[in-house]
Formats: structure tokens, C-alpha cells, sequence
């Protein structure tokens, strides 16, 4: 089924068969293309390749049939005119940033970003003259406010990482548009299974496919989907700089993404219980998950996402010590910063996903020392509430 085909089929459908192209063969699964070159039947027949004046496979930094398969199939769930896979999540906002983006540019971003995309526009872009602004993700004025002539890209991922605050996709779109500044979504937590910022207004959606997307902690990668006018810029830019997804990883994520929705459907149910059971715990400060009715954008949330998704944060009373006695004192859940794992992860968030950002940065995005994060997988959930249990009685 090629990528025109695709739009009259339902999400389910897609998940399982956008971007299949079989060979003679008439393989029933995905083909896995492991090849580093691809032969042509004549020297003419290569430069028309090489030039882009015929269609074709030339080389796997940048052409690969697994890769497109890949590409195809998310494209057709995020409900975007193009894909452009690349190695990781953290190579796709680059590739974005600098198909995107020259010196002297601007770039307004949420203050609640994972630690690792923070460093990037912060840090990383500003050596090449990209300057970032970082305002209150859930503040609409903020984002108008920050605008400047300069302004080329607004960036955000909803629900944060890990406090999981909820953007409004529509509000801050508008204001992108209204100013002609691009508006990117890393979609990461929610994946199109939950959330489809381009039908709410967003120009691109990124990923990191090493989360759900594979969704079994197997493989590195990454996507920029989107508008084809912003994606041609992200592969011209993938072409020469290479930052490439390899053919079997791109093999598995196509795997990972026909059971997309099935496991975010249960990881998320799980979330919900656990979440409001940790609410009702001695030791719990507050509980940060969108799908409980005390979160500040619960509404939003509901209006925007099939569901909470399966991450949630939680602080614990005693700061970094007690915080260190709950992840110490798990037996089932694993100590990892990774998260879209059918195994359930815990981390502390200030010392390993944020712990290279500055201790005030943390602050305006209210990651304090008691603050853990679980991402919620598919164990039973009364087994991860012993499991947490322990830890909040030694605490």
C-alpha cells in the first residue's frame, strides 16, 4: 500500500499497513533493506539518481526502502504530507533546527522541555547565533510576548517532560501563525495514537521513535513530520550531515508501530490508576499526571488527548533523600532515565534527565530535589503499587 493510498484508511489500519511496498517476492511482512549502496544499470542511469531527475535508491545516508516504509507509515498517522526519519529524537529537533534556521535567527520555546533539548537551543545553537527564549508553556501572552522580527521557530512538547503540562496546541498555532513563525510539537509523550498536534494547528511534529514508537527499549530514532515544504529542508539538511536512522532500526520501529495504539491504550489505563492512588498516599505532596481531575489543564488535556498518556511525576515530602529511598527501594520497576517501555521506568528527574541544565533553569520549570517520574508500562498495576509502596513507607 504506497502513501497515496493511505488517507481513506482509519488510524488502525495505517498503524499496521501504510508504507508497505512489496518485492517481487511477495514477502507478507516488512522487508529489511541491509545495504550501505544501491547498483544502477547504467552511468546515465546514476547521474539521473545522483541529480534527483529520476526516482530511486543512491545511497543509505539519505535512501533507504525500510526507511521510507517507516517514514511512510508515521506520516500517514501523524496525518502529515512527509517524513524524514532520522537516528535519534534528539538528531530530529536538530535537523529541524538547522534545516530551519541561520544566524541571527530567534526561537521561542516552553521552559518545561526535556533537560537534552533545552541544552540544544541554550546552549548548542546559541554558539551559532541562534538565540532561544524560554517562556511559561501554558501562558498564551508569554508566547506573543517573546516574539521578536527575528523570529523564526516556536517549540514546545506537550505534555512537558516530567511535569507533564499540557499546551494548548490551537492558542499558541495561532499566534505562530499570526506571525509567520513556524510551530514545531515534539510529540513524544503522546504519539499519534493519543494526540495529532497537526490536526490542531501545529506546521511539524517531532519524534524521539526510541520511546513508544518502538515501544520495547530496543532501538534509537527519531522523525520530523510535517509540512513537504519543511521536511525537503530537513532531508537536504540529513542528506549532507548524515545524522541517519539505520535500516533495522527503522525495521523495528515499523514493528513497534502496528501495536502503537494497544499499548498506549493499556500503559495509559495503568497510569490513571496509579496516579490517582498515589494521590492518596502519606508522603505524596502532589501528583502531576494529566488525566487526573486535579491537574491544572485536565480540561485541555481532555480536549486535545485520547487519554492522560502513561507518564506521571510525582513529588515526594523529604526532597532528594526520601526521593532516592523510593527509586532505592523498587524491586520491579527499572532505575532508567528511558522511557515508552512496556517495562515500567522510574528516575529522578534533577539528577539524570535534568541534572546538566542549571539549578535555576530547574526551578522556573519547578523540577524540585523530591520530584520522581514514572513512565508507566504493562505490569500488572497492583504489582507497581507495591512496588512504590515500600519505598513511600521508608521514606
Amino acid at each position: 500500500m504506497s502513501h497515496s493510498d493511505t488517507p481513506a484508511y482509519h488510524p488502525d489500519t495505517l498503524a499496521v499497513r501504510a508504507g508497505i511496498e512489496r518485492t517481487p517476492f511477495g514477502e507478507h511482512g516488512d522487508a529489511m533493506y541491509l545495504t550501505s549502496s544501491f547498483v544502477f544499470d547504467s552511468a546515465a542511469q546514476a547521474a539521473a539518481r545522483f541529480s534527483g531527475a529520476e526516482e530511486g535508491y543512491v545511497y543509505a545516508r539519505f535512501s533507504n526502502p525500510t526507511v521510507t516504509a517507516m517514514q511512510t507509515r508515521l506520516a500517514a498517522m501523524e496525518g502529515a504530507e512527509a517524513c524524514i526519519a532520522t537516528a535519534s529524537g534528539m538528531s530530529a529537533i536538530l535537523s529541524l533546527a538547522m534545516a530551519t534556521m541561520q544566524a541571527g535567527d530567534h526561537v521561542v520555546a516552553s521552559n518545561g522541555l526535556f533537560g537534552a533539548t533545552q541544552q540544544l537551543f541554550g546552549g548548542i545553537l546559541s554558539k551559532f547565533g541562534i538565540s532561544t527564549t524560554f517562556v511559561a508553556a501554558t501562558d498564551l501572552d508569554a508566547w506573543r510576548d517573546a516574539i521578536t522580527p527575528q523570529t523564526k521557530l516556536f517549540f514546545t512538547e506537550t505534555p512537558s517532560n516530567p511535569l507533564t503540562e499540557v499546551i494548548d496546541i490551537a492558542g499558541v498555532a495561532a499566534i505562530a501563525r499570526e506571525a509567520g513563525v513556524l510551530f514545531a510539537v515534539d510529540n513524544c509523550f503522546c504519539s499519534p495514537a493519543l494526540q495529532r498536534p497537526l490536526e490542531l494547528g501545529a506546521d511539524v511534529v517531532v519524534h524521539s521513535a526510541t520511546k513508544y514508537l518502538d515501544g520495547q527499549g530496543r532501538v534509537l530514532g527519531g522523525a520530523v513530520a510535517g509540512r513537504k515544504v519543511v521536511t525537503d529542508e530537513v532531508f537536504k539538511f540529513l542528506r549532507t550531515a548524515g545524522p541517519t536512522l539505520s535500516p533495522f532500526n527503522a525495521w523495528v520501529i515499523l514493528k513497534g508501530l502496528e501495536t502503537l495504539r494497544i499499548r498506549m491504550e493499556a500503559q495509559s489505563a495503568n497510569a490513571l490508576e496509579l496516579a490517582r492512588w498515589l494521590e492518596a498516599q502519606p508522603g505524596v505532596a502532589r501528583v502531576y499526571y494529566p488525566g487526573l481531575e486535579s491537574h491544572p489543564q485536565h480540561a485541555l488535556a481532555m480536549r486535545q488527548q485520547k487519554s492522560g498518556g502513561a507518564i506521571l511525576s510525582f513529588d515526594v515530602e523529604g526532597g532528594r533523600e526520601a526521593a532516592w529511598k523510593v527509586v532505592d527501594s523498587t524491586r520491579l520497576i527499572s532505575i532508567t532515565a528511558n522511557l515508552g517501555d512496556t517495562k515500567s521506568t522510574i528516575t529522578h528527574p534533577a539528577t539524570t534527565t535534568h541534572g546538566r541544565i542549571t539549578a535555576e533553569a530547574r526551578a522556573t520549570a519547578g523540577i524540585g530535589e523530591g520530584l520522581l517520574r514514572i513512565a508507566v508500562g504493562l505490569e500488572d498495576v497492583e504489582d507497581l503499587k507495591e512496588d512504590l509502596a515500600r519505598g513511600l513507607a521508608r521514606r
